[in-house]
């Protein structure tokens, strides 16, 4: 992993030298300010209350434009991050210089995470204002929640990173990746789907349609990224073993992107 800072350093200052990087940024910011202002205004009680623990959980955890951030960011970055070098013939460059693949991969990977990290952070200024004018929030539960996002967006940008090793094409590589977030997104949905659409098989092979389905919801319970943010840390709750859950997922796919990298360079 020798270089990884250097190529850290690099990835964070290339980031924020181009217009990617700040049309993202200023893109989730604006959504988010949306949210919350919105979400606000909708939740005042008869008494003109807000509920801030409600606003806060619906607009950084429960709302379409939360996760419809998460499907669209990873992606674009990591189209900047390594299908946009390979493109230009950057990538090349760097894999001539005294760095292995892994440490490319893991300093690029680290620089997106840290600029996702640094976007969600409106979720601790957001807090730190409203506590500020005399509402405290729960920040047990908004640490604890602003944890759990930057652990997604990790292992969305991680998955999203594999096929943007895989192609030159930018585009295509955005495309890929969002395909293959939204399959992790739904994949508890459509497992079940396929469930039904299948289930005289199911049934035969499992002795009974009910028990096919429990079987299957409990093991696409497991893999859903979405059920182990819900039960632990939007509800407050850090809990080792999710840490344990989305890091082995982002070890996982940062493998694999070196992985195929290496490939590439065997193939020439």
């Amino acid at each position: 992993m020798r270089g990884m800072l250097t190529i850290y350093r690099r990835e964070i200052g290339s980031l924020f030298a181009g217009p990617l990087a700040w049309c993202l940024l200023f893109f989730g910011l604006l959504t988010n300010g949306f949210m919350i202002s919105s979400t606000f205004q909708s939740s005042r009680t008869r008494f003109g209350q807000v509920d801030i623990t409600g606003t806060l959980e619906y607009v950084f955890g429960a709302s379409p434009l939360f996760w419809a951030l998460l499907l669209i960011l990873p992606p674009l970055l990591s189209m900047k991050l390594l299908a946009e070098e390979s493109s230009n013939g950057t990538l090349e460059y760097l894999r001539t210089a005294p760095v292995g693949d892994a440490a490319v991969v893991v300093g690029k990977f680290l620089a997106g995470l840290t600029f996702m990290a640094l976007m969600w952070s409106t979720l601790l200024i957001y807090a730190g204002g409203i506590d500020y004018w005399g509402a405290p929030p729960d920040w047990g539960q908004v640490y604890s929640i602003y944890i759990g996002i930057v652990l997604l967006s990790g292992a969305f940008l991680a998955i999203s990173l594999v096929p943007s090793a895989l192609v030159k094409t930018p585009l295509l590589a955005a495309f890929l990746a969002f395909l293959a977030c939204l399959l992790w997104l739904t994949l508890k949905p459509l497992g079940m789907q396929l469930l039904v659409a299948s289930r005289d098989i199911f049934a035969d092979r499992f002795g009974g349609y009910d028990q096919a389905e429990r079987f299957f919801e409990v093991q696409l319970h497991k893999f859903d990224i979405g059920t182990h943010f819900y039960r632990s840390f939007f509800r407050g709750i850090v809990d080792t073993g999710e840490l344990i859950f989305y890091c082995s997922w982002m070890a996982l796919f940062l493998f694999l992107t070196t992985r195929t990298l290496e490939a590439r360079r065997w193939q020439g």
